[in-house]
């Protein structure tokens, strides 16, 4: 766990967003949604922790996880306050509750914020430990229109709702005890990733 170590003295006094996922490719869509995080939530810099294989998702049509990692780097060239992860590689983890717990044991100078798309917070309730995660790190979910109409009956958000902040304190989340989360009105880039391996599919 030396490299852990490292990288918490690294990151020790800084505001941090972690943005978990496949990125099977990642893009400008995705760097989109970083940006506006991080103007937001008045953050150092923001994770991009790139999965080894999601349990939820099919390994059908998966890039592998070189390709992913790059096409995350690619997007997060000129933005020096996107970092690319690989420690769920490292880590030999697959499950988001069990990396962000080894994360915080070891960067308890770091604070953390876990990013998420409300297409996640919908269906959250069927990750391994997921209750734990709102209780590890504060949570801020990007909205994507028109899903919000169908968040009210969302077990997370009701096992959770009496934690949930007003947008209006949004940069006040980064230092705030867990559970704490609250809704990102951030418009999403129209670019999927599913267009993208479509496109490079008929090539």
């Amino acid at each position: 766990m030396s490299n852990l170590f490292n990288i918490a003295s690294h990151w020790a006094g800084m505001s941090v967003g972690i943005l978990g996922g496949s990125f099977n490719p990642a893009h400008t869509g995705h760097l989109h949604i970083v940006e506006e995080a991080l103007k937001y939530l008045r953050l150092d810099a923001v994770w991009l922790m790139v999965s080894p294989q999601n349990p939820l998702k099919s390994k059908d049509d998966m890039y592998s996880f070189e390709q992913r990692f790059e096409s995350a780097q690619n997007i997060a060239k000129n933005n020096p306050k996107i970092f690319v992860s690989d420690i769920e590689t490292k880590l030999n983890s697959c499950y988001t509750a069990e990396t962000l717990s080894i994360i915080k044991y070891y960067c308890k100078k770091t604070n953390f914020i876990w990013l998420m798309g409300m297409d996640n917070l919908q269906q959250i309730h069927k990750w391994e430990n997921w209750q734990h995660i709102f209780n590890l790190m504060p949570i801020a979910v990007i909205d994507r229109p028109p899903a919000t109409l169908s968040v009210r009956n969302c077990p997370a958000k009701m096992t959770f709702n009496q934690y949930k902040i007003p947008i209006s304190s949004s940069f006040e989340l980064k230092n705030m005890m867990a559970p704490a989360w609250c809704i990102l009105p951030i418009p999403l880039s129209p670019i999927s990733a599913t267009d993208i391996r479509k496109i490079a599919k008929e090539k």
